[in-house]
Parts: C-alpha cells; structure tokens; sequence
C-alpha cells in the first residue's frame, strides 16, 4: 500500500508549490494511474515517493513505513521505473541486472529464475551480455523493468513505462501487471499519456493539474460514460 499524505512540494525556496496537498492511497493488489499534463507534478510525485526528492510538507508511507523516516525499509520492499532511465552505460546488460540483486540481496537461484523469465518475455535473452551503450531507448527501458522485477518487488512505480517500448513488450508489461496485483497483490502505481491503456488497464486513477489533484476514483466513477480521455480533456481546459 502506498499513503500520500496532504504531501507538498517546492522548489528553489518559490513561494508557488509544484505540488500541493496531495493525498492518495493506492491499495494492495491495485493499479492506479496517475495522469496530467507535462509539469502537472507527476513525476515530481513520482520521485518523491520513491525517496529520489525531499519534500516539505505531508508525508509518505509505504507499507506503513515513512520515506521520510526509514528510506531504507521502504525503498526495499519497491521499485521504480523512470521514463528515462540512467544506467552505467559501461556495463554488460546481465552485469548490470546482477548489481541491482546484490543490492536488493537476491539469492543466486531466485536471480536467474528471474532473469532467464523476463529477459525471454521481453525478447532481450540473446542481448544480456551487450554493453548497455550500444542500446537503443527502447531497449534500455526493457533492461530497467527486468532489472526492477527481479527483486519481486512489493509496490512498483512507474512513470511513463510505455514509452519506447514496441507492441509486444507493451502487451507483455501490461499482462505482467495485471498478474501481479492478482496473483501477489502487489501496488502499482503509474504516471501514462496514454490514457487509453490506462482507463483499460487501472483499478482507479487520479487527474492532477497545476499540482492539485482536480479528480480521483475508480475508472467508473472518474470517466462515468465517456472516455477518459474526453474527461481529462475536458478538465484541462
């Protein structure tokens, strides 16, 4: 479970808040998708949940555990996903993998059940012992979610997961977590400009616009007998 509590973020000591009394929780075994325009917050959100930027205001619990507080506990029981994500590019994709379960202290057994599973789902068996730097975009994206899922992690945050990534990983991912919440209730929680997996794939969804969270509830009750996409449309103008 994930807690947002009443959390606000400022930047560079601005008066004007990025984010702005936020609160939202995001349940076992759910997925909730968190949408808004470029510079609504999202990944500002994102980050701090994860324990990437402080924040001034609220706080956040993941499992009951505050980021705030203990970082640590709570950073290892979830993974994140950035929409660009930064990798030692000198590396091998597999040496890479393996430096992400040392340290998430992944037992050797677990680690390579995992990797032969979601290299072989995400068509990357064959590039494992590549440098990370003759990597497409869409490629780095693949190494990240394996190397995100390796560790089974208990909530898993993503921002932007879809981007760069071809039809079938796409269906792949969104299968994947679909299997996830129901088979080990796992929290996940993701920010998309796609609105049309969203409103297809999520439990609920939040609209934030200017920092303020403007509508949250169940794909039902946000989108009633429209489309998503129509609603957040229409709430951004």
């Amino acid at each position: 479970m994930i807690e947002i509590k009443n959390y606000s973020k400022k930047y560079n000591n601005n008066s004007t808040k990025a984010v702005d009394n936020v609160s939202l929780t995001i349940n076992d075994g759910e997925i909730f998708a968190f949408i808004g325009h470029n510079g609504a917050g999202k990944t500002t959100t994102i980050k701090s949940i994860v324990g990437i930027l402080d924040f001034e205001e609220g706080d956040i619990l993941i499992n009951s555990k505050s980021i705030k507080k203990d970082p640590i506990a709570c950073k290892k029981q979830l993974a994140y996903i950035p929409d660009n994500p930064d990798m030692y590019e000198n590396l091998k994709a597999i040496d890479f993998i393996n430096f992400i379960c040392n340290v998430y202290e992944v037992d050797n057994k677990s680690r390579q059940d995992s990797i032969s599973k979601y290299a072989k789902l995400f068509e990357l068996e064959n590039n494992l012992n590549d440098q990370i730097s003759s990597f497409s975009h869409g490629m780095k994206q693949k190494l990240a979610i394996i190397s995100a899922l390796c560790h089974n992690p208990k909530v898993l945050i993503l921002d932007e997961p879809f981007v760069g990534l071809d039809p079938t990983s796409v269906y792949n991912l969104k299968e994947l977590m679909k299997n996830m919440c129901k088979n080990e209730k796992t929290t996940i929680f993701f920010s998309t400009h796609i609105l049309e997996v969203a409103e297809k794939l999520c439990d609920r969804v939040a609209i934030i616009k200017n920092g303020k969270i403007i509508k949250v509830g169940t794909m039902n009750e946000v989108k009633g007998d429209s489309s998503l996409e129509s609603v957040f449309l229409d709430l951004e103008k």
